[in-house]
């Protein structure tokens, strides 16, 4: 028994043994593992190698392109709307305005149409570029299915149903479920926070004006509290960013979710996954040392990604392959 949540393990076993053994959709129709085989056999390694060099430089460019990923496939799917130049697109949104990572995808792209003109797809680029950057944070790789098309529409508006920060477990598990994503791909996906920043502006009211009777969420452990105000102060630089993951910023690995069982969780809606007990005992399976209930953080969250990345692709005559990632083509 623990903070009034408990479930048999035989139970649990089966809960997890039915999530697992779902269909995971792993190809989308049209994707396929090596699609670039023969029109353009150095894609992928081209792409990874502009992924490293810009690491190398910066590597916050490798959350920065895990989130753009992210925040591409949730908003009408996975076409690359999200890299899209204009006055009203999608990465205008006050949900997108943070998304970085752009002059890589740019980057990518001229290579590749210097091997291979009109060949490969800004939003393909999208998902194997959010791979290798997690590869390079010591995270999971895996084989991505390929051949996804660019979308020609983006807009702002679109991108208002995004997972937000403040949205509860409830909220945040019909999201991903109107996209055919589960509670274990939800816990899974948000554990991306392993790598990465939030800006204090996301949970600054956990820290001064939570609700009416509290000033302070209680669910953050008060040490943190301190720490957390020390970086943020009442009525500071909202802009000033803040590691996700207190233990290790800048490596992919569990201590994300080890924070959440200690309050330590950075964002309201990351915190939300230890205290309610439907996304808690996922929680709790990839912190697990053994047993039956223990689930592998990396290869869930790569089997998750996969299945993410084919949201409503576009494949085959659908959509276009763009000349330039941040336009559509005349």
């Amino acid at each position: 028994m623990e903070g009034g949540f408990f479930i048999g393990k035989t139970t649990l076993f089966m809960m997890l043994l039915a999530l697992c053994i779902a269909p995971t959709f792993v190809r989308g129709q049209g994707t396929r593992v090596g699609f670039y085989s023969r029109s353009c056999p150095r894609a992928e390694a081209i792409v990874r190698s502009a992924v490293q060099a810009h690491f190398r430089f910066d590597p916050t460019v490798a959350p920065g392109l895990l989130r753009m990923h992210f925040h591409d496939c949730f908003v009408r799917g996975c076409d690359g709307s999200v890299l899209l130049d204009g006055p009203s697109a999608e990465k205008t949104s006050n949900a997108n305005r943070g998304l970085r990572g752009y002059e890589v995808i740019d980057d990518a792209k001229t290579q590749l149409e210097t091997a291979c003109p009109g060949v490969v797809s800004c939003t393909d680029i999208l998902a194997l570029a959010a791979r290798d950057s997690v590869a390079l944070t010591n995270g999971p790789s895996w084989a991505v299915p390929t051949g996804r098309r660019d979308g020609r529409v983006s807009s702002a508006s679109d991108a208002g149903n995004l997972p937000s920060f403040l949205d509860s477990v409830d909220v945040q598990k019909q999201k991903f479920a109107d996209l055919g994503l589960n509670t274990l791909d939800l816990v899974a996906l948000v554990g991306g926070h392993t790598i990465g920043t939030g800006a204090c502006r996301f949970f600054q009211n956990r820290l001064y004006n939570f609700n009416t009777t509290t000033s302070v969420d209680p669910s953050i452990d008060p040490s943190f509290v301190s720490q957390l105000q020390s970086l943020c102060p009442q009525g500071g630089d909202g802009a000033r960013r803040v590691a996700l993951d207190t233990g290790s910023p800048n490596r992919f690995d569990t201590s994300f979710f080890a924070n959440l069982r200690s309050g330590r969780g950075l964002l309201e809606s990351d915190q939300k996954l230890w205290t309610d007990a439907s996304t808690r005992t996922f929680v709790q399976s990839f912190l697990s040392s053994g047993g039956p209930t223990r689930l592998d953080f990396g290869a869930e969250f790569a089997r998750s990604m996969v299945k993410m990345s084919n949201i409503g692709v576009k494949t085959g005559t659908d959509g276009e392959i763009r000349k330039i990632c941040s336009a559509i083509n005349a």
